[in-house]
């Protein structure tokens, strides 16, 4: 007796797509249309450059005020002439102001300059008016220490060659008139006379003013020039601690008949201003780069919905093998954000060969926030999936039959 086997029921298994099939399939659908792909992220590359580029040129700014206020310290005040009481015109600072402040406990150093009414051109040739805004001024023998400036080219107003004429030349100003004494002996027209150029000033970040000026000794202003000895700015370094308490008596101490006649500032206040200016405008920069990324993922979505209706057969047969709507509703979403994922990388790394490039021409300390390298990646696939989800929604609700269907 033979027995008969029984045929056992066909089981249909559930159709599944693991992650790693996700993502083959859709980059097989990325890569099937490179060119389309690569210029639907540019867009993205650059919304995510301009955002990393404009924090990291951002923090590499304010990390240069900071480390400019560390290398020179904010224990530093500006004493200068303010309006004078019952007139419209500028007053003056007594020439004996600076000897005053000197007996200040809390001084470590005063410096003065005196602004003189001369003019200074590169020859005697060169037009009277053709002075490129230099300001020839009166300095102290203890400017440069209490600045804590730095001689960029040659020596500063020794006092071997103190009263002879020689001057000293603020960066801007050297390289407005063209003067480079590694090229040799340097002559300027000062006033009506000759004046040896003998240095050139490194910038001056707390005393901006200087860099574009050229500097005489004392001596020789009221020899050649008749300077009478009021300066026209004192610059004061005080003791970390006291500088609040110098700050207030500062201009009684200056000018003891007419306190009100003085101006007593920070230099150090100014920069940080400048630090809040930069975030106002860093604001500003965010936002046209968050508007070059919201272009980017509209046309990503624009290229997604093209996508879906070449592609309508190629959805047809994969839902006619077993693909459920979740698996071409994923296929399609995976497709956008690895177009957002690739223009993220490449915006990133574009934004940061920009920070490093200007940083560089600017003489900064890169800063690169990681957060900021970090964000732009995550937001372009945030942009990236946003602007796929319609496209991929789509693509999911056709029906296998009408896919197929010729159109």
């Amino acid at each position: 007796m033979t027995a008969t086997r029984q045929a056992e029921p066909h089981v249909l298994l559930p159709s599944v797509l693991k992650p790693r099939d996700a993502l083959t399939v859709g980059l097989q659908g990325v890569f099937g249309r490179r060119g389309r792909a690569l210029l639907t992220s540019i867009g993205i590359a650059i919304g995510i450059a301009a955002m990393v580029a404009v924090v990291g040129i951002s923090a590499s700014s304010k990390a240069n005020v900071l480390s400019v206020l560390d290398n020179l310290g904010t224990n530093y005040l500006t004493i200068t002439p303010g309006t004078a009481i019952g007139s419209t015109g500028q007053a003056e600072l007594p020439p004996s102001s600076v000897g005053r402040l000197d007996l200040v406990d809390q001084v470590e150093a005063t410096g003065e300059v005196g602004k003189l009414d001369v003019t200074m051109r590169r020859s005697d040739v060169v037009p009277p008016t053709n002075t490129k805004g230099t300001v020839v001024m009166t300095a102290s023998d203890d400017l440069l220490d209490t600045l804590k400036g730095t001689i960029a080219q040659g020596h500063w107003l020794e006092a071997g060659t103190a009263e002879l004429p020689t001057v000293v030349l603020g960066a801007e100003s050297a390289d407005k008139h063209g003067v480079d004494l590694t090229k040799g002996e340097q002559m300027v027209w000062l006033g009506d006379q000759w004046f040896a150029a003998v240095g050139v000033l490194a910038p001056l970040p707390l005393a901006p003013e200087l860099d574009n000026s050229a500097l005489i000794s004392t001596g020789v202003a009221i020899a050649e020039f008749g300077y009478d000895g009021s300066p026209t700015t004192v610059y004061v370094r005080v003791a970390p601690a006291d500088i609040g308490v110098v700050q207030e008596i500062a201009a009684p101490t200056a000018n003891p008949r007419n306190p009100a006649e003085v101006t007593v500032t920070r230099p150090a206040d100014a920069l940080e201003a400048r630090a809040a200016t930069d975030t106002a405008f860093t604001t500003l920069l965010l936002g046209l780069g968050g508007v070059a990324l919201l272009v980017g993922g509209v046309g990503i979505a624009n290229v997604m919905v093209i996508s879906v209706l070449e592609r309508r057969t190629e959805i047809g047969v994969r839902r006619a093998l077993g693909a459920t709507r979740g698996h071409v509703r994923l296929q399609f979403l995976v497709e956008a954000l690895v177009q957002a994922g690739f223009g993220g990388v490449v915006g990133m790394v574009l934004g940061v060969a920009i920070t490093i490039g200007y940083g560089l021409s600017m003489g900064w300390p890169i800063e690169l926030p990681l957060i900021g390298l970090l964000g732009g990646v995550v937001a372009a696939l945030a942009v990236g999936g946003l602007a796929g989800l319609y496209p991929a929604s789509r693509a999911a609700r056709l029906q296998p039959a009408a896919a197929v269907r010729p159109a």
